[in-house]
């Protein structure tokens, strides 16, 4: 058949799900841009994560033995992230 015979698609009924496509590559790399420009040019990422080490570190630091029995079943179920060191907390 050639396709100026083929039967269009019926047209959807009240309620029906149409599907289109939207492309936010635009925006995205936008929003990416404005996201860095409000960091700053001093932002660095390396330090951050030095930081938050630091933090995490102090957090944990100091658990008496229930603190750390505690610590140790939050790390080994998955909650917590394990640890450079054995995933014990600091002493």
């Amino acid at each position: 058949m050639a396709p100026h015979d083929q039967t269009p698609a019926p047209e959807p009924g009240p309620g029906a799900l149409v599907g289109f496509d939207v492309d936010l590559t635009a925006q995205e790399i936008q929003r990416r841009a404005q996201v860095l420009a409000a960091l700053g040019p001093d932002w660095d990422p390396v330090e951050v994560l030095r930081g938050e080490e630091q933090a995490y570190d102090l957090l944990y630091s100091g658990l008496d033995a229930d603190q750390q029995r505690i610590h140790d079943d939050l790390v080994a179920a998955g909650v917590l992230p394990r640890r450079p060191g054995g995933g014990r907390a600091a002493a």
